[in-house]
């Protein structure tokens, strides 16, 4: 047997499935039906507990093709059912399996239903995962004592650089907890893709002379990386940015504006996003629990251009002066749609037309001398 223990005392017991350790962290859910081993991998879910909505998970077992990140920085996986007997063709072991190997711990066997509504209702919250040998008032004392981690990005970021070669436009990739699915995107298009730690300082990034810089996703709060801020806002007015999730807030900060943690954030394959630009509608998948906010960018150099149909809240941003642009869902999906992989391809366009702007720039200049 094992325990959900939430830090307002509601307990729900269950089986215990993956590692038998026991794992405190912030306990939020995803709403994806599919893409299990992804959200797993993900390491944007560096210090949670996920609670999966779908109600059976681990049916189509792990492959050895969806992961994100090679080890996983999750704290738990909470679900109403796990499957102990996968059927797909791709399946190489169970959820369990796989859970143990990377010391994960599981609970299935409770109501998850409840368990989402009581965070819809109250926001996310500290919760343990823990056996049924210990107390609820000593359980109570340890999660009150124990903070939250606060250092995620540095925990997954990469510790050193490392190239992933290609022809194509040459693209540092600033790795805040970097999706290995953004990755994928670029050697789709054959770039020649650096990957640098959340620390690299904007004279390092100029160093390697790239076409453009790519904000990664990660976990936590953009504010606990105040570095990563102050290089931004150095790179904005001198080559083209692209910010995904993380690197959005980042360049919402890096730009003046402001950032705050939500009630219980967007965490599924379902999200929907307006572009009142071109009127369309993007279903997006998205993980996060802090947003933008939309009136502190009033005095900026940045516009809102897509924002989400379930709460309002900012999903686009472009700057005003220079080719720098990000979104706070996930154009690279790894679950989820694939509307928006052509943001990419925009990337990409922008850094040419900045290229273009300079060449013609230096040849009026040459002119006159």
């Amino acid at each position: 047997m094992r325990q959900l223990v939430l830090e307002d005392g509601t307990v729900f017991a269950g089986e215990g499935f993956g590692s038998d350790r026991e794992s405190i962290g912030e306990v939020v859910f995803n709403t994806g039906m599919t893409g299990y081993q992804e959200v797993i991998s993900d390491p944007s879910y560096c210090g949670q507990l996920v609670t999966f909505t779908y109600p059976l998970v681990g049916n189509y077992g792990i492959n050895r093709d969806d992961f994100e990140t090679v080890n996983p920085a999750i704290l738990g996986v909470i679900v109403k059912e796990h499957c102990e007997h996968p059927s797909n063709f791709r399946s190489e072991e169970t959820l369990d399996a796989f859970l143990k190997a990377k010391n994960i711990p599981g609970i299935s066997g409770i109501d998850t239903r409840k368990l989402t509504k009581i965070i819809r209702q109250h926001g996310t919250m500290k919760a343990m995962l823990t056996t049924t040998d210990r107390s609820l008032e000593e359980t109570l004392k340890i999660l009150e004592s124990t903070p939250l981690q606060r250092d995620q990005v540095k925990q997954v970021s990469t510790v050193k650089p490392y190239v992933v070669p290609g022809r194509g436009k040459r693209i540092v990739l600033m790795d805040f907890g970097m999706k290995h699915g953004i990755l994928r995107e670029f050697t789709k298009r054959h770039c020649h893709v650096t990957v640098v730690p959340y620390h690299t300082s904007a004279e390092e990034i100029e160093r390697l002379k790239p076409d453009g810089v790519m904000l990664s996703n990660g976990p936590g709060d953009p504010k606990d990386v105040p570095e990563a801020i102050q290089t931004i806002r150095q790179l904005i007015t001198r080559m083209p940015v692209f910010g995904i999730c993380l690197g959005h807030q980042l360049i919402a900060l890096a730009c003046g504006g402001d950032t705050s943690k939500m009630k219980f954030g967007h965490r599924g394959a379902n999200q929907p996003v307006k572009d009142p630009g071109t009127g369309r509608t993007y279903m997006t998948s998205q993980n996060h629990g802090y947003a933008v906010d939309r009136h502190s960018l009033e005095q900026t150099n940045l516009t809102v251009t897509q924002f989400s149909l379930n709460d309002e809240s900012v999903e686009g941003l472009n700057h005003n002066h220079h080719p720098v642009f990000s979104v706070q869902y996930h154009p690279e999906s790894s679950p989820g749609p694939e509307d928006t992989a052509h943001l990419f391809d925009e990337f990409l366009t922008r850094i040419k037309n900045d290229q273009t702007t300079l060449k013609e720039d230096a040849s009026c200049l040459s002119v006159q001398i």
